[in-house]
């Protein structure tokens, strides 16, 4: 969807009759799928049945003049069809082909399927999310699959780069293991430094205080103060300029030993004043903080849409809206935001491209 975004033509390979499984999943408007509407946006969709001859036949020609092949199946389902890495190279040196699995393509459990919960648990992630006398817990979002989606963009664009000097293509090999583990530098590097195995730790940061969420008179709010000169602020912004002075507190170090009275101090403070105030107070010192909103109230925001950070599909449902790309430039325009395809949509007119016709159409 990020390259469709800015002009690439992506055609969606599809089972016919069934599709993307995301199709059909809950909740629903106009008979597609929200999340299958969020992620699919600017693609073409060709229903091809590769158990069959003509299926096979036509994605062959397809391959024989894309630029990049993306696949996120299990290793070795693409070569059981008859589309094998070697022979893909073989007929189509140029071709960069991008493989997103579970747990890539070497090592001892690459033959195994991978989903971004399974993911998040396997990978330690799980066990440092959540409250400290709580489960662990899975992060709301498959976050898994964001990321290896932008490591994929980012793979195929210095393969397509390298291509220009080389003149050929390569596979990018792309594990959702890999993926998430590149996220725990602080975890794995405080592991081998202490000996400790990190645990959850709830909202609190495991090397900064404070940066966490502390409560108000009447709510609660994050705050990141990531330095002395913002730990100054904040003391100055709330009234206890008293607290920067305090030995307990005087660097990072002391605050994360004292982080338990630091914040009784901080959230005895917070309570003489309504959020609002606190949080006008704050900003006007240049403290990052922030109201722990719903996520009605965060696409309410007037920054959403004067950044356009929402983008519509005027045939969904009367108007309905999907997160836009987050990528701004100053000189490309602004990206492609055609609706995701229905399955099959563009079949005819890509096998018509191809020189071939559909023997059950």
């Amino acid at each position: 969807m990020l390259l469709a975004d800015r002009g690439a033509e992506v055609i969606k390979v599809e089972e016919p009759g069934l599709g993307d499984e995301m199709r059909g999943w809950a909740p629903s408007i106009d008979g597609w799928g929200v999340y299958f509407l969020g992620v699919n946006r600017g693609k073409k969709s060709v229903a091809l049945d590769l158990k069959t001859p003509f299926g096979v036949e036509a994605l062959w020609r397809l391959l024989l003049d894309a630029d990049v092949l993306i696949e996120n199946l299990r290793p070795g389902s693409l070569g059981q069809l008859g589309f094998g890495p070697e022979l893909i190279r073989e007929r189509n040196p140029r071709l960069i082909h991008c493989s997103i699995s579970g747990y890539g393509l070497t090592g001892p459990r690459s033959g195994e399927a991978g989903y971004d919960p399974v993911i998040q648990a396997e990978s330690g992630m799980m066990d440092c999310t959540g409250m400290p006398d709580g489960p662990p817990t899975r992060m709301a979002v498959a976050m898994t699959d964001y990321l290896a989606g932008l490591y994929a963009v980012q793979g195929i664009l210095l393969a397509l780069m390298d291509r220009e000097r080389t003149g050929l293509g390569q596979q990018i090999d792309i594990s959702l293991y890999d993926t998430l583990l590149s996220t725990l530098p602080l975890q794995i590097g405080s592991l081998q430094a202490t000996g400790v195995v990190p645990h959850r730790q709830g909202n609190d940061h495991p090397a900064i205080a404070p940066y966490e969420v502390l409560r108000t008179r009447d709510a609660s709010i994050m705050i990141a103060a990531a330095n002395p000169r913002l730990w100054r602020r904040l003391c100055e912004a709330v009234g206890v300029p008293e607290l920067v002075d305090d030995p307990r507190y005087a660097t990072n170090s002391d605050r994360l030993a004292h982080r338990a009275s630091l914040k009784v101090a901080l959230e005895e403070a917070f309570q003489r004043m309504p959020t609002a105030e606190l949080l006008d107070r704050l900003r006007a010192a240049s403290v990052p903080c922030g109201a722990i909103r719903t996520i009605a109230e965060a696409i309410a925001d007037p920054q959403v849409e004067v950044r356009q950070s929402l983008v519509e599909f005027p045939d969904v449902a009367g108007g309905f809206k999907v997160p836009a790309n987050a990528v701004r430039f100053s000189r490309i325009p602004a990206p492609d935001t055609r609706r995701p395809p229905r399955l099959g949509e563009h079949t005819r007119e890509i096998l018509d491209r191809l020189g071939l016709v559909d023997p059950r159409a």
